[in-house]
């Protein structure tokens, strides 16, 4: 089998890769990607990008479809990943994550591909109150990067069929220790403030409800969406584990047992974060029961610490750095490296 995966470069790509290798080493891995956060690397090991049969370097939006040909399969991985970024870049988090996935998802059936997996996700419930979330229930997109996923799985929709099945899976929120990893999101913040600063601090109430999932079971997740044989030829999927619906109190809890000498402080006077989504993951269970979320939330904790122990990492002000993606997008910006649309001076 014949697969690209675009978005390749980033905090999910390096470990799909690895997974791939490990369980299906004859497969064709092929890598897309613009290579935005390709300097940030933040393994001792051996990094996914190696064991890639190919590397395209590119922007989605000047994509060469000749890539396509002969293909079996594409996932894409590509995005303007969180909310802070898709506020400064709303324009460009509308065309990377949902234009030109569409667009691709067209070229790759006009050409033959049978297979498309698109990353999407848990943050199109929006605020969604106290009940967990099916697939079935009403989306309510709060942000540039929730409405961007809510609109390609719109449209990719009608272009599914017998012969090209597309697979949306609604994935938690991403946790764990990668080739490049990234500090903007919710444990593993928790996890570098408990090293450097012994203190995790959380500005809101605590109280909002964030079901998480481990990059390496994402990678289990796509695995299956790449073989599923039942289904319809268009599916959506919630991807997690109902173990892991956690509020954000909960999750430095269990960070701070981990942790001899780390306070936490609670702003009982916060308001609580509108993202708030508890979610049903009843339908993957009963889907994938042979690639079902493998690691618990005390693992991902002991992964993140050893992880970044292992690099030395001692930087207190973190979350003005290259591991903060937004942080490391604006670098690039100040060092005329790409421009305001995120385009590469070079290309």
């Amino acid at each position: 089998m014949k697969i690209l995966i675009i978005g390749n470069l980033g905090y999910i790509g390096p470990i799909v890769v690895k997974h791939f290798r490990q369980y299906h080493s004859a497969y064709f891995l092929a890598g897309f990607d613009a290579g935005y956060f390709i300097q940030n690397y933040t393994s001792n090991g051996i990094a996914g990008d190696i064991l890639l049969d190919r590397q395209y370097y590119g922007d989605v939006r000047h994509f060469d479809e000749d890539i396509l040909n002969g293909l079996d399969a594409i996932i894409y991985l590509a995005a303007i990943s969180n909310d802070p970024m898709g506020n400064v870049f709303e324009k460009q988090t509308l065309d990377i994550n949902f234009h030109k996935a569409v667009e691709i998802a067209n070229k790759a059936k006009t050409i033959g591909v049978k297979h498309f997996i698109f990353a999407s996700s848990c943050s199109v419930y929006g605020s969604a109150g106290s009940a967990p979330r099916t697939e079935k229930s009403e989306v309510s997109p709060l942000t540039a990067y929730a409405k961007s996923k809510v609109f390609a799985e719109k449209e990719l929709e009608p272009i599914a069929d017998n012969n090209f099945r597309v697979t949306c899976l609604r994935f938690a929120t991403a946790c764990g220790y990668s080739d490049r990893l990234r500090l903007d999101l919710v444990l593993n913040d928790f996890v570098a403030s408990a090293i450097v600063n012994k203190r995790i601090s959380i500005l809101s109430d605590g109280s909002p409800w964030r079901p998480l999932i481990h990059v390496k079971d994402m990678a289990r997740a796509i695995d299956w969406a790449l073989h599923r044989e039942t289904g319809d030829n268009f599916l959506v999927v919630n991807t997690g584990s109902n173990r892991w619906n956690y509020q954000v109190k909960e999750l430095a809890e269990a960070v701070q047992r981990l942790f001899s000498d780390v306070e936490v402080s609670i702003n009982p006077n916060g308001q609580p974060d509108k993202r708030s989504y508890k979610v049903s993951f009843d339908l993957f269970e009963k889907s994938a029961p042979q690639h079902q979320p493998q690691i618990s939330l005390q693992s991902a904790v002991e992964d993140l610490k050893k992880g970044l122990l292992s690099i030395g990492f001692a930087d207190n002000n973190f979350r003005q750095s290259d591991l903060v993606r937004l942080k490391a997008i604006q670098k690039l910006i100040d060092h005329n490296i790409v421009d305001e649309n995120l385009f590469f001076k070079n290309s």
